[in-house]
């Protein structure tokens, strides 16, 4: 069931009185019926219309009537139509009134338009035509990279769109989002509720995208990112920043998807059902096999893989090598624990990453964007976050993205540790400078003891999923392919 609302008192579309345009056809039409009745009655009978007052002269005289009354209709209708065309109206895209609140989700993106919502846990989204949009295209004007107040957007009908329009074939997904394309995460984070719509809209493909970001104008987006929608869709990634000659004219779309919540209302089944595919395609394109278990003596084993994923520069460990050596150290003393060590650095191209997270259970790491790589793990395997310090008071609810993203992937979070020890902040109290200045990026420091019996109890955990997973059929090697992902 689809249903339209709005997340803030919004204007719904609205609807020019089409009676004058409606009258002007019919009268078209009555016309030409009538010539027509009276033609074929004059072809059957012409021995009786010789008299004065027969149907001939009927019909001469709306012939000599007709160039004029027709006339008159043509330009009824001309006027009719320009008067259309000059009535859209462009609004800016960003509206700087609900700016302070676009944090909390008011949408300030085409303010003055209503979400449509796919059912109680789809996604929510606008598109143009629908009989939401009243059968009116979507059309944008402007291509600013540093003020959204300064691009503009309007619905016009197909045939008044507004004066030296460009008209795009073809089927267009425009986004906006409010944290960027060149994090992993927040790119990520913008184009799932598409992936989803993809997904349960008969998988269409998109000519083109149109990237915003707080309503200016986006030309590119993280290289992963990008490359995880060409393997999706399987087609290079074409966006649309408006930079063609002739771009500053108002650019309207035939087919038209707007995204503008992230995530917005997905439930967690959803999400999870995209994430899946987002595994399958990316798993396939890089023909990668998971294996789960090992044959030892003719007897399927539980093999734990456990990878530590490090970081260099922001966030990294202050002891890199010690850190190192008590996770293999505590591998090490589990039966059936296979540890990797890696750096996000040296994962190079889209399918390393796919590689090492498609073979690993356990996943150690410390808070950043490469564990946006998660969900190319099994379901069900294990995820271990590492903090520096400060991070707990301050960071806001961003400090919880990775949890979350393990929920809706279908991961499981096993916790997270915090440094209590790092740089001391000279400001007082819980000061917004003393995390975006001091905390934000040091480094992560260890504690040996509170590492290891952690290790094990998430170990302990990892083989007993494991375990389940063999007896019921679950350990086998697994490829994606391209015949079993949706959208394949």
């Amino acid at each position: 069931m689809v249903k339209t609302g709005g997340l803030s008192k919004q204007r719904s579309f609205s609807l020019p009185p089409g009676s004058y345009l409606r009258g002007a056809v019919l009268f078209l039409v009555t016309v030409f019926l009538v010539l027509l009745l009276l033609q074929i009655q004059a072809l059957r009978r012409p021995s009786q219309l010789s008299p004065p007052s027969s149907a001939w002269d009927v019909l001469r005289h709306w012939e000599q009537a007709l160039p004029g009354c027709c006339g008159d209709c043509a330009r009824k209708l001309e006027s009719a139509t320009s008067r259309l065309r000059d009535a859209v109206t462009f609004l800016p895209l960003k509206n700087a009134t609900l700016e302070d609140t676009a944090g909390e989700g008011t949408t300030w993106f085409m303010s003055s338009l209503n979400d449509t919502y796919e059912g109680d846990e789809g996604a929510q989204y606008l598109r143009f035509p629908s009989s939401a949009s009243g059968g009116k295209l979507l059309c944008l004007a402007g291509n600013h990279t540093r003020d959204g107040t300064k691009n503009s957007y309007a619905t016009a009908w197909p045939d008044a769109l507004p004066s030296g329009a460009a008209l795009l074939p073809g089927l267009t997904f425009v986004f906006d989002n409010y944290y960027g394309y060149d994090n992993i995460w927040h790119g990520l984070g913008a184009v799932m509720p598409f992936f989803g719509w993809h997904r349960n809209r008969g998988c269409p493909l998109p000519a083109r995208w149109v990237l915003y970001y707080r309503g200016e104008v986006r030309a590119a987006m993280a290289y992963w990112v990008r490359k995880l929608a060409e393997v999706v869709l399987g087609q290079d990634l074409v966006v649309e920043a408006f930079e063609r000659e002739g771009a500053s004219r108002p650019t309207c779309f035939e087919e038209a998807v707007v995204f503008r919540h992230n995530e917005g209302v997905m439930s967690v089944r959803r999400k999870m059902e995209v994430y899946d595919m987002l595994r399958c395609k990316a798993r396939a394109f890089c023909n990668v096999t998971s294996s789960s278990s090992s044959e030892e003596g003719g007897k399927t084993t539980p093999v734990v893989r456990m990878t530590l994923l490090l970081r260099t520069g922001a966030r990294s460990f202050r002891n890199e090598s010690a850190v190192v050596d008590i996770f293999r150290t505590a591998c090490g003393r589990f039966d059936g624990c296979r540890f990797a060590v890696t750096w996000a650095t040296k994962l190079e191209t889209f399918c390393d990453q796919v590689r090492a997270l498609s073979g690993t259970d356990l996943l150690v790491s410390a808070h950043g964007a490469q564990l946006t790589n998660m969900f190319f793990m099994d379901r069900n395997s294990s995820v271990m976050e590492l903090f520096p310090k400060g991070w707990l008071g301050l960071a806001g609810p961003g400090q919880y993205v990775y949890h979350w993203l393990a929920t809706s992937s279908g991961m499981r979070h096993r916790g997270a540790w915090r440094d209590p020890n790092g740089v001391a902040c000279p400001f007082p109290g819980e000061d917004l400078r003393c995390f975006t200045q001091y905390y934000k990026d040091q480094q992560v420091g260890h504690d040996e003891a509170h590492f290891s019996n952690w290790t094990a109890a998430v170990l302990g955990q990892a083989r007993e999923e494991k375990l389940g997973r063999v007896a019921t059929g679950g350990g086998r090697p697994r490829r994606g392919q391209p015949s079993g992902c949706p959208c394949g």
